[in-house]
């Protein structure tokens, strides 16, 4: 068995982190002007250098920054792409979990522009992470994929005066994101994760009706998916890799679609140009790993075996198992091992403590050294 130096690693996690109490204190008195911009800032590195030293602590080769700057994993993002405008419109996603349903709501967002890169986007923030890691530990940079500025609101939130070609929409939007890629690389980021709901909603037949219903080809929305994501980055530098997130939804403990990843496993494994996988695997809402026989070698897949949903602790016995289940259709070798989704894909975080996320993480750390060595 290889010992991995690059990423993804034996052990990692997807990025977001749950917020320390005293970080959410000063988001809120910020929000209601009690605090500038410069106090918030130094509240937040302090809260980042903590929690780069407990990723370090339970023994993970890589390091966020938790997306600690952030109040969601993608719209933060997006809506600092030139030509995304938020709107007054509210989108709103269905989510369940096993004590009942919730609905999320969010501002919706309108391409009412050429959509180009202004700014490097949390190039400071990312800057900040690279400075602060120990020289073992390779600073990760997520960042919402392309697929995303357009799942949200498909065909009908692009302004047709803008683009009434929509190719030439797709052509900008992953030049912007090949910009994005560049400048990032040129900071020094060996990792970049592509985080992405839409390519394992796409799986859950209700999730397609919903896309066929407002005018879209759910049918075969993944494929022109990965052809952007390849485009945005074909031209990345050697030594940066590049893995995608998919999970199906992270709200508050719940999600938004079920299903295995059967509808697009062949297409997404075989020709999306990554260098891993991250893939939710935590229960039987996932499917099963029948699927992965289409992964090629030299692919890696990160299996999402621990779940951030719920604070109970896994057995160490049953993700080996589970391991084992998954190397029969992609060898040993090519799997790494993770939680399932992040602790805190928005602000408010998931249903568990700090102190099960990192029970959580360091049993992902020692599970993997006793598997890989």
């Amino acid at each position: 068995m290889t010992l991995r130096d690059t990423p993804p690693f034996r052990a990692d996690h997807v990025g977001s982190l749950l917020r320390p109490p005293r970080l959410l204190d000063a988001r809120s008195r910020f929000a209601q002007g009690e605090l500038s911009a410069e106090e918030l800032r130094g509240i937040e590195d302090e809260a980042v250098r903590d929690v780069v030293g407990m990723q370090r602590e339970v023994g993970l080769r890589s390091a966020t920054d938790g997306e600690f700057r952030r109040t969601s994993w993608h719209m933060d993002f997006i809506y600092r792409l030139g030509g995304v405008s938020r709107t007054d419109e509210k989108i709103k996603v269905h989510f369940r979990n096993a004590e009942g349903e919730l609905d999320f709501e969010s501002a919706a967002l309108a391409i009412d522009g050429p959509v180009r890169l202004r700014e490097t986007i949390f190039g400071d923030d990312f800057a900040f992470l690279q400075s602060i890691v120990d020289p073992s530990v390779t600073a990760k940079l997520t960042i919402p994929s392309p697929s995303m500025v357009h799942y949200r609101g498909g065909r009908a939130a692009i302004d047709p005066a803008v683009y009434p070609d929509e190719e030439q929409f797709w052509a900008d939007l992953s030049a912007a994101y090949a910009e994005q890629v560049r400048r990032v690389a040129g900071l020094g980021c060996r990792y970049l994760q592509l985080d992405d709901t839409s390519l394992a909603y796409l799986n859950d037949p209700q999730q397609r009706r919903l896309l066929t219903e407002r005018g879209d080809d759910a049918e075969h929305q993944h494929l022109r998916y990965i052809r952007q994501i390849n485009a945005a980055i074909r031209d990345r530098p050697a030594g940066l890799r590049v893995t995608t997130h998919m999970c199906r939804g992270n709200f508050r403990s719940s999600w938004a679609a079920e299903g295995g990843y059967d509808f697009v496993a062949e297409a997404l494994f075989s020709e999306l140009a990554v260098d891993g996988f991250f893939l939710e695997y935590d229960d039987e809402r996932s499917g099963g790993f029948a699927p992965l026989r289409f992964v090629p070698p030299g692919k890696m897949v990160v299996l999402g075996l621990v779940t951030t949903k719920r604070g109970r602790l896994e057995s160490k016995d049953t993700l080996k198992r589970r391991i084992d289940q998954a190397a029969r259709y992609v060898p040993l070798d090519q799997l790494c091992l993770s939680p399932q989704c992040g602790f805190s894909s928005t602000v408010e975080g998931n249903v568990l403590t700090s102190d099960e996320q990192v029970a959580k993480l360091r049993l992902i750390a020692e599970t993997a050294e006793e598997v890989w060595g």
